[in-house]
């Protein structure tokens, strides 16, 4: 396990950025205790700079999994954030959507997000910005990113594309092999 570097630390904060804006300073500068992102095996976890002291202890090799993972470098350099990220990202999101129950199932599937799905948005939502999508009772199902801001959102069709799907609850199913 080792520390980001620049450029990697850069890459990261751009991506979490995209969904939580400059509230990236509650995830390190918490009130109970210091957290930082580690780095294994092109994974990124989220840690406390405790539990990561006492990790000092075991080999690299042995070491599975520490702390939380946010997601994971590509071979080409880009972040992609997982699902078990979602927990941190509702708290802090900038933009929300909440989504109707007849369409909560479609996205926990894997498919996008149509404007008849959806029960309400944040205002001011730009196109291709970053959001979580919740259901009506304020649980996160996953994040997504904005086919369109919000002004054309309300003008579309209600079959048309609101929300690509990025990430959502049911990959813990689907991909429960290849999740750690």
């Amino acid at each position: 396990m080792r520390p980001l570097t620049d450029e990697e630390t850069k890459v990261l904060f751009e991506k979490l950025t995209k969904y939580i804006g400059r509230n990236i300073v509650h995830l390190i500068d918490r009130p109970d205790e210091p957290y930082c992102f580690r780095l294994q095996k092109d994974r990124v976890y989220y840690v406390s700079e405790n539990i990561m002291r006492k990790a000092t202890a075991i080999g690299r090799h042995n070491l599975i999994s520490l702390g939380v993972r946010f997601g994971k470098f590509t071979k080409t350099g880009k972040f992609r954030l997982h699902i078990t990220a979602l927990p941190y990202l509702a708290q802090y999101a900038k933009y929300k959507v909440w989504v109707k129950p007849n369409g909560e199932m479609p996205f926990l599937y894997g498919n996008h997000i149509v404007k008849a799905h959806i029960g309400r948005v944040t205002e001011d939502i730009p196109e291709h910005q970053g959001l979580v999508i919740f259901n009506m009772a304020d649980v996160p199902l996953g994040f997504g990113v904005s086919a369109r801001s919000t002004v054309d959102m309300r003008k579309i069709d209600p079959t048309g594309i609101a929300v690509f799907h990025q990430a959502d609850n049911g990959e813990y199913l689907r991909e429960e092999d290849t999740l750690f």
